[in-house]
């Protein structure tokens, strides 16, 4: 029980941590548009960049999932295999 809540938390945050990305690239492109008066290439440049750095934090998130049900899928066939004394 200990590890399924640790993994909600875990798992909990890649949606944080997407929507936080998106708003750092948009934010960080704004301020640049408004310094360079580049308006509004860099403000969809910094947010392209969020949704990429977004994508791939959900990507690693998608990859550690699926390393985790593997693990447990192999400690369960293992434990079935064995005789139990």
């Amino acid at each position: 029980m200990q590890q399924d809540w640790k993994s909600v938390g875990s798992y909990g945050t890649v949606g944080l941590e997407l929507g936080l990305s998106v708003l750092f690239g948009l934010a960080c492109g704004h301020w640049l548009d408004q310094r360079l008066h580049t308006a509004p290439w860099l403000t969809l440049i910094g947010t392209a960049f969020g949704l990429a750095a977004g994508a791939r934090a959900v990507w690693r998130a998608l990859r550690r999932a699926n390393r985790e049900a593997d693990q447990i899928a192999e400690q369960e066939r293992h434990e079935l295999k064995e005789p139990h004394d």
